[in-house]
């Protein structure tokens, strides 16, 4: 079987679980992003999406889910910070990852590109990489598609300029996803409970990604911490 299909196959209306902690934050530390893709793996999930070489190293070890691999890098010169330049795509492609994910929104990147002046460059030099997009809007998305990313995601929605302030998870934007692109749509952003990723699969996506409300403790304690404040 094609490893590409594979991939998409081991995910399909199956949940993804991103396995992330920033420098800032307490549980930053790539054996402990590993020990999290174990938990995740042992519960049921069926990919993990991790940020940095280091992390998906680690996790590689522990666990043979298929991997969506990022690199958050910012830089001063932009507001892209997912996946922003060829050097964080080479080093995720010299890793080994099943795909990669990259900020596809129209914002001019660090070295000066957009997206449809990159990406061409990109799919030139890495044909056989599966690719993923995180968008904010169904024109991104669709873009994408023309651009030849393998996936879309909303993952950057509400994290744009241009989509501050929308409820998350956005249903109607995943929708519009699902309905007007062929590829398949991998939901992200937002999504905070087992209704909420109820809800988003019977949109019709092809998979869906958790991060904040498995991985984040901090994020947790703040939800639960709410509802006494309210």
């Amino acid at each position: 079987m094609d490893n590409n299909q594979d991939f998409f196959d081991k995910i399909y209306k199956k949940l993804v679980v991103s396995c992330q902690a920033l420098p800032h934050e307490p549980l930053h530390s790539s054996f402990i992003m590993g020990k999290m893709a174990i938990a995740a793996t042992q519960a049921g999930a069926n990919g993990i999406r991790a940020n940095s070489v280091e992390d998906i190293h680690e996790i590689k070890k522990v666990t043979d889910l298929p991997i969506i691999g990022i690199i958050k890098q910012d830089y001063d010169t932009s507001d892209v910070f997912i996946t922003p330049t060829m050097r964080e795509i080479d080093l995720l492609v010299r890793e080994g990852v099943d795909m990669i994910a990259l900020d596809a929104t129209n914002r001019v990147r660090p070295d000066g590109y957009t997206i449809t002046e990159i990406f061409p460059r990109i799919r030139r030099k890495y044909p056989h990489q599966l690719f993923m997009a995180d968008c904010s809007t169904l024109e991104e998305g669709i873009q994408a598609e023309k651009l030849g990313f393998d996936a879309a995601g909303t993952t950057l929605c509400g994290y744009t300029d241009y989509t501050k302030g929308v409820k998350l998870p956005n249903i109607d934007l995943i929708k519009q996803f699902v309905n007007h692109l062929t590829i398949p749509v991998i939901a992200e952003g937002g999504i905070s409970s087992p209704e909420e990723l109820k809800e988003v699969f019977a949109t019709g996506v092809h998979s869906a990604v958790v991060g904040s409300a498995i991985t984040r403790p901090q994020e947790i304690t703040k939800r639960f911490l709410q509802v006494l404040e309210d």
